[in-house]
């Protein structure tokens, strides 16, 4: 049920994994995400994840307005996970992602690889200064009230600064590769304990070239 590949991007551990039966139970309407999954365990351009900006690295703080919950039900899996899982994996990323793939009937998907080119975005030249396309890997895809839901899990995720930036390119990146509308999509961060909320179509995001992205 589960199909995985380790995709080795940038020298790092990145298990591809998707639920083929959740996929294909869950995916009403969005055949363009299916396919997509589907087609990066052959078709996936490893050479953009080779350099480049990545939205892990981007640093910049932009006008989000974030619901804050206790005691969502991803942090109830993440606290699961990490006790469940401790003896199996060596870090927290991976007892929660492989956890929650396994036993939520919601996550999709883990560690998706995605990127967005030069051309599909206004002033993307300007913003990260290359041609080289825009990378990232999320964490864990949700299908939720039938909705798309980006998730990334911060162990202290409280204390993060620039989270909600990282997921939200992650939106406009999923958006692209899919041609899914950001109005289908949801973006949050969580870890045991809180999860952060927030809609991307809502993001007004405009270039400022006073700002340093990454």
């Amino acid at each position: 049920m589960i199909k995985s590949t380790n995709l080795g991007h940038n020298g790092g551990f990145y298990l591809y994994s998707v639920h083929s039966n959740k996929i294909n139970n869950l995916a009403n309407g969005f055949s363009s995400l299916r396919d997509f999954l589907g087609k990066m365990f052959t078709e996936c351009p490893h050479s953009f994840f080779n350099s480049g900006p990545r939205s892990s690295t981007l640093r910049i703080k932009m006008p989000f307005d974030i619901i804050e919950v206790k005691g969502h039900e991803v942090s109830n899996f993440a606290e699961l996970g990490l006790d469940k899982n401790k003896e199996r994996y060596a870090n927290n990323h991976m007892r929660v992602q492989m956890f929650m793939l396994e036993n939520d009937e919601k996550t999709t998907a883990m560690e998706i690889p995605l990127w967005m080119e030069h051309d599909e975005l206004d002033d993307y030249i300007e913003i990260f200064r290359t041609f080289e396309p825009l990378t990232g890997h999320v964490d864990i895809l949700r299908l939720d009230d039938n909705k798309i839901w980006i998730w990334d899990y911060k162990p202290n995720a409280k204390s993060e600064k620039y989270a909600a930036t990282q997921v939200y390119f992650y939106a406009l990146m999923l958006s692209k590769r899919t041609g899914i509308p950001l109005d289908e999509i949801r973006c949050g961060w969580f870890d045991h304990e809180t999860a952060f909320l927030f809609k991307p179509k809502e993001v007004k995001f405009s270039y400022n070239k006073d700002v340093k992205y990454y």
